[in-house]
């Protein structure tokens, strides 16, 4: 599991220098000129977007060792452990057959490298694709976010030791594979926050250049909501989380693939200050609505 850690995490940082890279190699691309009458819904600082992308790197390389190198689980532990102590609905991960948990643990990893390129089917939309490089920075914004989220916040991995469902699994004995120290990472999935950041992300880009579609953007959502599920199942398989710790994974996910383009369309129209006053004092107030509340 720390290798498999290890490697997606440099698996994703060679994909967001790679994009990265491309990017700076076409930067004329990226504006609209004058005669560009095409709907541009978002404004990137690249200065303010790039500092959050290159520190969150810095973190990542930071927190990654702290998660993948957690004392082993003794030989004390898994004799202490007790399935009726697991609520109900996490019980379900307790139910499956370990053999196939390698299968699952592989495909999952492999399943995750080809949905973090899902943003791409967006450039098949001809006004998406003039603000590509708008588009890319969030993404990569996006995506360092929700892997800083999962190594620092205090519902992460770093800050939470639970036991993943594999612990409980007494039929694979006393091996390495039950007492390593990343088995203390089950709360939450970064897979499935990762895929759903992707999924949701797309999902948002899409329904932003096209406020047309009305009612129908929550058929895209729905849709959007299906790589994730998927990653869920492979996850639970491979014996690596309990659904609540899943359930934790895809809501995190699917606020940053959200929440991250939401604020990057925030204008004075949609952001309000003001000062209040009251018998505890006085101080200003700011007042945001996203668009996709209205």
């Amino acid at each position: 599991m720390t290798k498999n850690l290890t490697s997606r995490f440099i698996l994703s940082n060679f994909i967001i220098i790679a994009l990265v890279v491309i990017g700076l190699m076409n930067p004329a691309y990226s504006q609209s000129t004058e005669n560009d009458s095409s709907y541009h819904p978002y404004h990137v600082n690249y200065w303010i977007t790039g500092s959050i992308i290159a520190g969150g790197l810095v973190l990542e390389k930071i927190g990654v060792p702290w998660i993948s190198n957690k004392s082993s689980i003794s030989i004390a532990e898994l004799q202490n452990l007790n399935r009726h102590d697991i609520t109900p609905i996490d019980r379900w991960a307790l139910n499956f057959d370990p053999s196939n948990m390698n299968y699952f643990v592989k495909i999952s990893d492999q399943f995750q490298s080809v949905v973090v390129f899902l943003p791409v089917l967006s450039m098949l939309d001809h006004n998406i694709r003039r603000d590509w490089i708008n588009i890319l920075m969030m993404y990569l914004e996006t995506q360092i976010i929700t892997n800083n989220m999962y190594l620092y916040s205090p519902i992460g991995a770093t800050f939470q030791n639970r036991l993943r469902p594999v612990v409980y699994y007494d039929a694979l004995g006393d091996s390495e594979v039950r007492t390593r120290g990343a088995n203390r990472n089950s709360m939450y999935s970064g897979h499935v926050a990762a895929t759903a950041a992707a999924s949701f992300f797309t999902a948002k880009i899409y329904c932003d250049y096209h406020p047309e579609l009305g009612w129908k953007k929550f058929l895209v959502y729905g849709a959007a909501s299906i790589p994730p599920l998927v990653m869920s199942y492979f996850r639970l398989r491979s014996l690596a989380h309990f659904p609540t710790d899943i359930m934790v994974g895809f809501s995190v996910g699917a606020l940053c693939g959200i929440l991250i383009p939401e604020f990057h369309r925030a204008s004075t129209e949609k952001v309000t200050l003001g000062v209040y006053s009251s018998m505890k004092g006085t101080g200003i107030s700011m007042q945001w609505q996203p668009v996709f509340l209205r």
